[in-house]
């Protein structure tokens, strides 16, 4: 199933985009599959960016919450049900585009690998789909090998995946009391996820196909594009 419904097209929409751009470019290729596959998933991601946005505004409203039933833990979660149900927000939707983005981020890892080391990769492309004898693994002109890693590619997608998750915090006033710091932990906790996620994406980064951090970056580029759109549409409602 993975084969068919995720690598094969994959493979052969980045086969197809090789073979029609001038020069032959693999890093062209992988920036437009990617805008390809933003695309298809633009619809879900809109969701997500919005409801995202909306969790981030309801923080301070929850974090009340929290502190009234700080010491009853049903009753704090039927209020924030409740709070949810009235805003018409599920805390789930924006994990929804992340799993579904997965199969695409695994085909295009498996592609890239294979691309290099597997002379009988273009036998799994579409019939209809013009061939090229081989595909050269080297883009932006030879400079870049994208079937190896590259520390450049790798905290450029790190940078992108910090700004990205910046434009959804919203800034909060310090601590005041000792007090507090309980209550807050929330915060604290989410501040930590802005910075790991970043620090995570390059370390892996630094160990997968450059052509894959590519491709975050550009995916990761094209969503703070979206919620750019997103944001601006909402402060004129």
């Amino acid at each position: 199933m993975f084969f068919t419904l995720f690598y094969q097209p994959i493979l052969s929409i980045l086969v197809a985009l090789y073979s029609y751009i001038p020069g032959h470019d693999l890093a062209v290729s992988i920036i437009l599959l990617t805008a390809i596959i933003k695309l298809i998933l633009w619809p879900l991601s809109n969701k997500a960016v919005i409801a995202q946005k909306e969790l981030q505004e309801l923080q301070p409203k929850i974090e009340e919450i929290k502190k009234q039933y700080a010491d009853n833990k049903e009753e704090q979660a039927k209020a924030m049900m409740s709070i949810y149900r009235e805003h018409k927000i599920n805390p789930f939707s924006s994990c929804l585009p992340v799993l579904i983005q997965l199969p695409f981020f695994f085909a295009i890892f498996r592609v890239l690998s294979q691309i290099a080391s597997d002379s009988n990769i273009l036998n799994s492309v579409y019939s209809f789909v013009a061939r090229p004898e081989i595909i050269n693994p080297m883009g932006f002109f030879g400079l870049v090998n994208l079937s190896k890693p590259n520390y450049v590619f790798a905290v450029m997608a790190g940078v992108a995946q910090f700004w990205q998750a910046k434009m959804l915090s919203n800034k909060r006033p310090p601590i005041k009391d000792a007090g507090a710091k309980d209550e807050d932990f929330a915060a604290i906790m989410n501040r930590q996820m802005l910075f790991m996620m970043p620090v995570m994406t390059v370390v892996i980064g630094v160990t997968l196909p450059s052509g894959l951090s590519l491709y975050w970056f550009t995916l990761t580029m094209l969503t703070i594009l979206q919620q750019f759109v997103v944001f601006k549409k909402q402060k004129k409602n």
